[in-house]
């Protein structure tokens, strides 16, 4: 079985860890600066004792063949090593690497020949670990037996002292056992131990915390995920503006908002595609029955003879008008698919428009409808001449299929300016509400279920003229109100234009 590691767990070990890396590496920086400073301070402590002996117990003079004599201020030394053996603190007075002043019987440390040197040139010696007592002698507390000064370890410094010819005649070293320093040293080590401890413990709970914080955050997204996957898309995860997660609860949100409308859409379109393939099984069940009652009825010879030709015909209108079903269907999914090559000319758009008109007055006859041509100028567009025809046999048609006793207006102007030509279709129909004319251009879409199934329409005329217009690089607009009529306004840019769009 595989070992999961959660993430709670995975963030707050990743969190520790840093904390305690940083409390190590400060650590050892506080025990190593405050081993300095201790050492500093003991080492500043003895260098003042020993300048207090200078100055007050070691007296120089010179006689008169030059020579420097030491005069000791025996009460001075003597109060002075009382003062300092109560903190456990020495001093020696030398006169040379192998001499004592004093005291008799003192401490004694090894002064090598590079270390008088250095304290001839006026430096104050400093060391941490020394082995004093060796060598020397002292009396037990009846003055008799004089046995061997046991070694012992100590800190010490050695300050020179000099006459007025800046000869060195004597140094003073003063002492102090390492087991102080060590203690002193033991003391504030264990106090930052101790706030070492504290700081790891909270440095725990602090990760605890945050790594909870952070997997509760990412669990809230992990539920809304599941939600979305089980196909609410309704989830919205709360979030502040703050760090990446919010930053990916926003992108989440957006992901969820834009799967809803992506829902939304696919059953819309789904329903229109139910809707068409029932409206266009209706559309071809009609004219089959009709063709084939028709056949049946000349195979069988019930049909007159006077009347077969009227059948031949009926039998051709009912062919067409399943050849315009198919092919406004074929005809989309070219456009849609990008496969549709345009083949750009420069043309009258008056004179074309003219033509539509001509062709299209029986039926806008049928409807009581008149046609009003506003520009009389011939004014030239850059398009392909047959699916500039295409887009306008299919808003002129529609104009006639939604109007009754009323008047279909095209007006067409030259816009300089925007290099293009403008083409205005308008009707004084039954217009369309907002909803409607949101949803004009989508596939299957019919604004007047009714009309639209006695008219034979597929739904289709309309988004064909909107995928042919995105073709041609223009734009296309249309305003309704209902029951006063709808105007279609489109843009055709120059080919010029047209041309480099494209590139």
């Amino acid at each position: 079985m595989k070992f999961k590691f959660k993430l709670l767990y995975q963030q707050m070990l990743l969190l520790f860890t840093m904390i305690v890396c940083f409390l190590a590496i400060v650590g050892v920086s506080l025990f190593h600066l405050t081993k300095e400073n201790v050492y500093q301070d003991a080492w500043t402590r003895m260098e003042g004792y020993a300048q207090s002996i200078r100055n007050n117990a070691l007296q120089l003079t010179t006689n008169d063949q030059g020579e420097t004599q030491i005069t000791l201020n025996a009460q001075e030394l003597r109060d002075s090593e009382m003062i300092l053996k109560n903190n456990d603190v020495h001093f020696t007075i030398y006169t040379s690497p192998d001499q004592i002043l004093y005291p008799q019987y003192g401490f004694k440390s090894t002064l090598s020949k590079n270390d008088w040197k250095e304290l001839q040139n006026g430096k104050i010696l400093k060391r941490r670990d020394d082995l004093a007592g060796k060598g020397r002698l002292f009396k037990d507390h009846h003055g008799e037996h004089p046995k061997m000064m046991p070694k012992q370890r100590m800190t010490d410094i050695f300050m020179p002292c000099f006459d007025v010819n800046g000869q060195l005649v004597a140094v003073i070293s003063v002492a102090s056992a390492v087991s102080n320093i060590h203690n002193d040293f033991r003391k504030i080590q264990q106090n930052l131990t101790f706030a070492l401890m504290i700081c790891t413990i909270l440095g725990f709970v602090i990760s605890y915390l945050i790594a909870r914080y952070i997997t509760k955050r990412i669990k809230k997204m992990q539920a809304a995920t599941r939600q979305v996957a089980e196909g609410n898309f309704d989830v919205q995860i709360e979030h502040g503006n703050q760090d990446e997660l919010d930053e990916l609860a926003i992108d989440f949100n957006q992901m969820a908002a834009s799967l809803k409308e992506s829902s939304e859409e696919i059953q819309r379109q789904e329903q229109r595609r139910k809707e068409f393939f029932a409206n266009a099984a209706h559309e071809m069940r009609t004219p089959l029955t009709t063709i084939n009652g028709l056949l049946e009825g000349m195979k069988y010879n019930a049909i007159p003879e006077n009347k077969v030709g009227e059948s031949i015909d009926l039998m051709s209108n009912e062919t067409k008008r399943l050849i315009r079903l198919v092919n406004d269907n074929l005809d989309y999914e070219r456009i849609r698919s990008g496969s549709m090559q345009l083949n750009l000319t420069k043309f009258s758009a008056t004179e074309t428009l003219n033509k539509i008109m001509r062709q299209l007055t029986p039926k806008a006859d049928e409807a009581n409808d008149h046609f009003e041509m506003q520009t009389q100028e011939d004014i030239p567009v850059c398009a392909d001449y047959d699916r500039f025809t295409q887009i306008f046999y299919n808003i002129i048609q529609n104009a006639i299929q939604f109007t009754t006793n009323g008047t279909i207006t095209v007006a067409i102007k030259r816009r300089e300016k925007q290099a293009g030509t403008e083409i205005k279709v308008s009707d004084t129909g039954i217009g369309m509400s907002q909803e409607q004319l949101d949803n004009i251009w989508e596939r299957y879409y019919k604004a007047d279920q009714s009309r639209a199934r006695t008219k034979g329409e597929s739904g289709l005329g309309l988004a064909i003229v909107h995928q042919l217009i995105q073709q041609h690089k223009g734009k296309i607009k249309v305003t309704s109100t209902e029951g006063k009529g709808t105007t279609f306004t489109l843009f055709f840019p120059d080919r010029e234009i047209a041309t480099a769009k494209k590139k």
